[in-house]
């Protein structure tokens, strides 16, 4: 009689055991699933401006670039952001301009061909964040900036979401030590930068 009460017993804790795996893994699989996404490069700007002689701004912009972005929730708050442009494709519609952003005064892109983010999208109530290290010329500094999540739709292809991302940041930080000043005092290029990038990721299909 012994005997078939310990049987049972056993029996009954290993259904618990089963059970038990089984709710753990229900619960844990939707928090640790992820969605990867890729920028949809013809929808995406990777722009700037700085103020010339204080007077206006002149605008510019980075052709070639690429980034991902692995989301963990449908709100992409925690999102995983990587980004990568190339410095010598900076266009600012004048070659002259865009040779001296090239040379050491500036990004210095035959040293430095890459400027990289690293970071995550960060809510906080209704507002979101863009926050993590931008290296410029080897120089690597946390950032924090405004993202605008304009939401997401659903296409035949898969999932598009988009965002806005503004903010500033001071070049003289990043080693770009060109520091020129006009009679009146004030810098030839002005000391920051303006930063504003409209962006389109698009869901990456895995292969089943």
């Amino acid at each position: 009689m012994l005997l078939i009460k310990l049987q049972k017993i056993m029996k009954n804790m290993r259904c618990q055991a089963l059970w038990f795996t089984a709710a753990l893994f229900g619960f844990i699989n939707p928090l640790n699933a992820q969605t990867r996404w890729e920028l949809d490069k013809a929808h995406t700007n990777i722009r700037f401006s700085a103020t010339h002689m204080v007077l206006s701004d002149v605008e510019g912009e980075f052709k070639e670039f690429d980034g991902s972005v692995v989301s963990h929730s449908d709100d992409f708050d925690g999102a995983t952001v990587e980004f990568a442009a190339k410095t010598a494709s900076v266009d600012t519609d004048n070659e002259r301009r865009d040779e001296h952003l090239r040379s050491d005064d500036f990004f210095n892109a035959a040293e430095f061909p890459e400027l990289t983010f690293k970071g995550n999208i960060e809510k906080a109530g209704d507002k979101y964040y863009l926050v993590g290290d931008l290296t410029i010329r080897n120089y690597t500094q946390r950032v924090n900036f405004d993202v605008q999540y304009n939401g997401s739709i659903s296409l035949q292809s898969g999932r598009k979401a988009g965002f806005k991302v503004t903010g500033s940041i001071n070049r003289f930080v990043y080693g770009m030590r060109f520091d020129r000043v006009i009679e009146s005092g004030g810098l030839v290029v002005g000391e920051n930068i303006n930063i504003p990038c409209n962006v389109e990721i698009d869901e990456v299909q895995e292969a089943t």
